[in-house]
This record gives C-alpha cells, sequence and structure tokens, in this order.
C-alpha cells in the first residue's frame, strides 16, 4: 500500500503535470453491488454525481493528508483518493494497464488511476469540509509537518502505552502515513524491536526513533517512493526507495548495520509481518 512517501510523490507528480488544466471528461471501470448506497464512485448513482461536478472545473492544486491524494477543484470540490494496495496516478501513458479511472483534461491528455486490485477509494468532497470529513477527520497529526516535535510523537504514541510499537507508527489514528515498510525501516535505524512496549522504551531511544521517523520518510521522498510492489509515479516509473532497504522484506539476509552480525527475521504483528535484527533492536517489554 501507498505510504506517505508514494502519495507525497504522487502528489508533486500531479501538480507539475495537470494543475491548472480543465477536466472535460471523466470515465471509469470501477462497479460494485457492494458499494450501492456508499459516496464512492463504486456505486454507479454516485459516480453520475461525481461526473456532474468534476467535469468543466479546473484542477487548482494537489495536496496530501496522511495516505489520501487531494486534488482541489476550481468549484471549492476536493477529489479525494485513497490508493489503497496497488493504486497509481499516471500522466499521458497510453500504455497503462488496470485503468479504472480516467479524466480526460483539455489538452487531450488523460490522468488515469491505475488499479490492478481495485481496491482504492474515490470521493468528492467539499473542500471547506475536508477537516472534519469522515474521511480525514479521525487521522492523527502529519510527522513531516514543523510542529510535530518529539513532545507530540511521545504524546501520540503514549496513548496506546502497553502496544506493540510496530502496530502503534502504523496506527493512522496515532500518527499519518507510516505502514509496514516504513515502520520496519524506521525500528531498523532506531534500534528497537517491533514487539517493544512503548512505555518501557527509554526516552533517548524514543528520540533516536522520532529523529529515524524524520529522516526515512524524507529519504522516502528523495527517492521517489518505495515500488518493491505495484507503486508507480506519475510518469509511470518505478520509486527507489526499495533498493535501500535495511530491513524490511530482508528475511534471512545479514542485517547491513556496521558491526552487527544479526540476520534479519519475520514475525507477524496484529496480522502484519514485520522485519527486525534480533541482535541490534533491543525487546523493551
Amino acid at each position: 500500500m501507498p505510504e506517505l512517501p508514494e502519495v507525497q510523490t504522487t502528489v508533486n507528480g500531479l501538480n507539475k503535470t495537470v494543475r491548472g488544466k480543465k477536466i472535460v471528461g471523466v470515465k471509469t471501470s470501477y462497479q460494485s453491488p457492494f458499494y450501492k448506497d456508499r459516496d464512492e464512485i463504486k456505486n454507479p448513482k454516485y459516480f453520475k454525481k461525481f461526473k456532474k461536478k468534476v467535469i468543466g472545473q479546473k484542477i487548482l492544486i494537489a495536496r496530501r493528508r496522511a495516505k489520501n491524494v487531494l486534488i482541489h477543484l476550481s468549484n471549492y470540490e476536493t477529489i479525494l483518493v485513497h490508493m489503497k494496495m496497488t493504486g497509481h496516478f499516471v500522466y499521458n501513458r497510453p500504455e497503462t494497464t488496470f485503468v479504472r479511472l480516467d479524466f480526460i483534461l483539455n489538452d487531450d491528455k488523460h490522468l488515469v488511476l491505475s488499479d490492478m486490485r481495485k481496491f482504492a477509494k474515490v470521493t468528492l468532497v467539499k473542500t471547506a469540509e475536508l477537516k472534519e470529513s469522515p474521511h480525514l477527520k479521525h487521522l492523527g497529526p502529519e510527522p513531516l509537518e514543523k510542529k510535530f516535535q518529539f513532545t507530540n510523537f511521545n504524546l501520540q504514541i503514549q496513548k496506546k502505552p502497553k502496544g506493540k510499537i510496530k502496530q502503534v507508527l502504523m496506527d493512522q489514528n496515532l500518527i499519518s502515513g507510516i505502514g509496514n515498510i516504513y515502520s520496519d525501516e524506521i525500528l531498523w535505524h532506531a534500534g528497537i524491536h517491533p514487539l517493544s512496549r512503548p512505555d518501557r522504551i527509554p526516552a533517548q531511544n524514543l528520540r533516536t526513533m522520532f529523529k529515524a521517523i524524520k529522516e526515512i520518510l524524507r529519504k522516502g521522498i528523495d527517492f521517489g517512493g518505495d515500488s518493491m510492489s505495484d507503486y508507480r509515479n506519475i510518469k509511470g516509473e518505478k520509486g527507489n526507495f526499495q533498493n535501500y532497504h535495511r530491513a524490511y522484506k530482508r528475511t534471512d539476509l545479514s542485517c547491513g548495520k556496521r558491526g552487527c552480525p544479526g540476520i534479519t527475521k519475520r514475525i507477524i504483528v496484529s496480522a502484519r509481518s514485520a522485519h527486525f535484527c534480533p541482535i541490534h533492536q533491543i525487546l523493551y517489554k
């Protein structure tokens, strides 16, 4: 699933390619009886309303909130897209496969949402009501904002003092945007075992983890996101962060930390995989 760096990379790409362009048509192959009464474009009735509201509108700017792409339109409506497991936006690449949503633009080019597994969520929200919408109002603070300092970080994770730190980092109600890949990498760099309890981790180690969050997420953006799975950028190209993994999907490989003889292990934490070094990542329980 695209995490904060992949979503931010997507937003950056949208602003470079489609900002200022007008939507002149839109079509979708999303349809599901399970979405009959929902305000999502997989509901054919809702898509008719969606189509009517977006056609003729100019794309003002794209922004990100947690793992959501927000495309602000000139009629004060915002297209909200959660790309889920396999979704990604691609611009002006007619060879793109698994196209589920197609925006035709006034330059005769196309912005499409590719989504192999059809899990992505697309809806429309009044821009002024975004913060209080059910899609966003539950979300925790943004970890890369300047105002998100160590005090804020510690306050958030101590809301689940007896939780497993891997799961706590991925809890979108506590901190926005961190998922399976980046939580593994953050904990590896911080030297903290994924099963550690937040209330047992020493303050010094928490500070190291806080610093790692900022550094690893920024590095993910700098490398254009992680394409270990399906993610592609706006040009349909792979990101490069997967080439710099230290923990994620490195089961049975050497730790890689200088002087550490550890071999990367994999365990399941609340139905999600966690990759870690059993030598230098300390378990605080």
